[in-house]
């Protein structure tokens, strides 16, 4: 047998996840805990922890420790069990489902975050379908169930009618809410007990025998019998475990716990990183390209500016597809159609960060930009050069005008506009005549947050005039049109003709009027 590569062993080390959810299901949480439990961070912080001064480790941005709410994705790199950990902790309020959407594009498999009590929420739904599209595998993790909530099978009922997808417990709760005592692992048939106080404690069974003489006293009787009869129904009627059919985004497995106590995490961990995949090959303009090849890619999916507001830097965050990246290498950025030296790498811990010297596929890099990348970029070695094409960019769905209220501000206050727009955020434009700035973003909580990071990170105060106006498309050609009053022709960043709509009416309109004009999404 073939002895694997140093770059092959380095793949099979490395996993990289996403966490996603409706908000509130506890996804934030659930990171915390994982970092707790790979010995990452000495205590695990909360999503909303005023009292106690510690904040979740992800959310690093002032408003997010404010809010209680995740605004930007951030990435954790740690060592679980002698694997490389790559998280992708991911915004779960739709405003800013764009920066989720364009992070599960550096991904390999993700897990999915259920309220016990809610079931399948609206944006879970919305990301799972993203996920779906492009076969990623989904591991569902159903929190909370130290609080009453819905019976487990509606909650797998829920899952396979609502998102289209088979299911397979991999253990199953004993009670929930005040009556819950833990879940029953049906893969190494071992009792996981639950203890308010979090002294949690395991019991290995001899095969699926249900009837271990050390539970007595510790679970009802009538718990243990109702068990045993849902395990025997579960293997007998339910569907069998499919890993090829995991790794194909066809089957989730399902795990029951509760974060917030840290019970059932570190079995999910255990099974997870069993079973889900290492880092996958990436289609691209010139064929499927495997992890293994020896000629370095990677792309940039995100770009972050100011996360150290001492240094004002900017920071493009590329995920390492193929081949070993090396600190001072030379690239291609396929874009540009230019050489670029990748001086120094940057490995992510939220906020924080270090120098690293190398990666492999599966990594997460932070790169110094200057204004050389553009999220998208595809950056290969010298030999191969080929694209993976661009990141999705949404149509935005809310506009407001604004300025500086201090005209002295003005540098500064472009500055700001120009670096948060690249980032992706927002979207720019400039009207045709007087040239004044328009917003456009697909959640309107996105102009809270500009308006409070352009405050802080720029020292800019804003004024922001709402507009009534609700979709904007590209268009080939801006001679010669008929354009109603209330619509705005403008100019995106890079220069191209937009109109702004204020209704769908008005875009109905404007076809009818202009019927030989072309409008893009």
């Amino acid at each position: 047998m073939k002895k694997p590569s140093q770059l092959e062993e380095e793949i099979n080390k490395r996993k990289t996840f996403a966490i996603i959810s409706h908000p509130d299901a506890g996804k934030t949480t659930l990171t915390e805990k994982i970092l707790f439990l790979s010995g990452a961070i000495r205590t695990a912080g909360t999503v909303k922890s005023r009292k106690s001064g510690k904040y979740a480790t992800s959310d690093w941005m002032e408003m997010e420790k404010q809010r209680g709410i995740s605004i930007t994705s951030s990435v954790m790199q740690f060592t679980y069990n002698d694997f490389k950990i790559n998280i992708l902790d991911t915004p779960g309020h739709q405003d800013f489902s764009e920066d989720t959407y364009r992070t599960l594009m550096a991904v390999d498999s993700v897990v999915m975050i259920i309220d016990a009590a809610k079931g399948v929420e609206a944006q879970t739904k919305k990301l799972f379908k993203v996920c779906s599209d492009r076969g990623i595998p989904i591991f569902t993790f159903i929190n909370k169930m130290d609080r009453q909530g819905r019976d487990p099978f509606d909650l797998l009922e829920d899952i396979e009618e609502v998102l289209g997808i088979q299911s397979f417990p991999m253990n199953w709760p004993i009670g929930m809410g005040n009556s819950f005592k833990g879940v029953y692992d049906r893969i190494v048939h071992k009792i996981h007990l639950y203890d308010e106080q979090r002294e949690h404690h395991s019991f290995q069974l001899e095969s699926d025998d249900l009837s271990n003489d050390d539970l007595n006293g510790l679970v009802e009787t009538e718990q243990i019998l109702e068990l045993q009869d849902t395990i025997s129904l579960l293997n007998e009627a339910g569907d069998s475990m499919n890993s090829e059919a995991i790794k194909q985004g066809k089957q989730t497995p399902v795990f029951f716990g509760s974060a917030i106590s840290t019970f059932g995490i570190p079995a999910f961990m255990e099974h997870f990183l069993e079973l889900a995949p290492e880092p996958q090959g990436r289609k691209s303009n010139e064929g499927y390209v495997e992890p293994s090849d020896n000629d370095f890619s990677g792309f940039i999916f995100k770009i972050q500016a100011n996360m150290n507001p001492a240094h004002r830097d900017r920071i493009a965050f590329m995920r390492v597809c193929s081949g070993k990246f090396t600190k001072g290498m030379e690239a291609w950025n396929d874009r540009t159609n230019k050489s670029v030296k990748l001086a120094q790498g940057q490995q992510f811990f939220a906020a924080s960060r270090g120098n690293i010297d190398e990666a492999y596929p599966g990594d997460i890099v932070g790169l110094y930009d200057p204004g050389l990348y553009q999220i998208g970029d595809t950056l290969c070695g010298q030999k191969n050069t080929y694209s993976y094409g661009k990141l999705p960019q949404f149509p935005p769905e809310h506009f407001a005008k604004v300025r500086a209220k201090n005209a002295m501000k003005q540098k500064h206050f472009y500055k700001g506009v120009t670096q948060l727009a690249e980032e992706g955020a927002v979207q720019v434009y400039k009207t045709v005549k007087m040239e004044e700035s328009i917003l456009g973003v697909v959640g309107i909580l996105q102009f809270e947050v500009f308006e409070q990071r352009l405050k802080t990170e720029y020292g800019v105060d804003l004024e922001i005039q709402s507009l009534p106006h609700t979709c904007a498309r590209w268009v080939s050609d801006d001679k010669d049109l008929k354009l109603d009053s209330p619509n705005y022709l403008v100019h995106d960043q890079s220069g191209k003709s937009v109109i702004i709509f204020e209704s769908d009416f008005a875009l109905r309109w404007f076809k009818d009027k202009n019927p030989n004009t072309e409008l893009y999404d």
